[in-house]
């Protein structure tokens, strides 16, 4: 009855509050089961578009817009990153249907590689810094396969 009531809450939800509750769940953000920060920024995201809408953009800036707002200070999760050098240099290693068990695993090992980088940084994936934690992960995870036999 519990995941019941969790479900029909949950099934309320905005257009955008689904959205953002599957875009959270998909890249496993810690918010995910945060309902009052899902519905605050589902709030937003609809005035943003109500706003522009009253401002004259068209309906597709007014959600580009509050997309934007939704999705602000959320656009790279520990997870997501860690999927995608798992994708693009370990794909020989670790069969598609192993890799999302495998990044779970993987993903309290590697913590401390996060550590020192602002994942909340919208343009994270621009920078430096960037391409520097790839290199870090990477390494980790060649370190990982090497130790394990895999």
């Amino acid at each position: 009855m519990n995941n019941k009531k969790k479900n029909d809450s949950q099934s309320d939800f905005s257009y955008y509050g689904l959205y953002l509750l599957e875009y959270l769940r998909t890249n496993k953000f810690e918010q995910a089961t945060d309902e009052s920060f899902i519905r605050e920024r589902a709030d937003r995201a609809a005035e943003t578009y109500e706003r522009a809408r009253l401002d004259g953009y068209p309906s597709e800036g007014a959600q580009e817009l509050a997309m934007n707002t939704l999705l602000e200070r959320l656009r790279h999760s520990k997870y997501s990153i860690l999927r995608e050098v798992v994708e693009n240099e370990f794909h020989e290693e670790i069969a598609e249907k192993n890799r999302d068990a495998f990044i779970e695993k993987l993903l309290p090992l590697v913590g401390n590689n996060f550590s020192v980088y602002d994942l909340s940084d919208d343009n994270f994936a621009l920078s430096p810094d960037y391409n520097r934690l790839y290199t870090e992960l990477t390494g980790s995870i060649a370190f990982y396969l090497e130790e394990h036999g895999v």
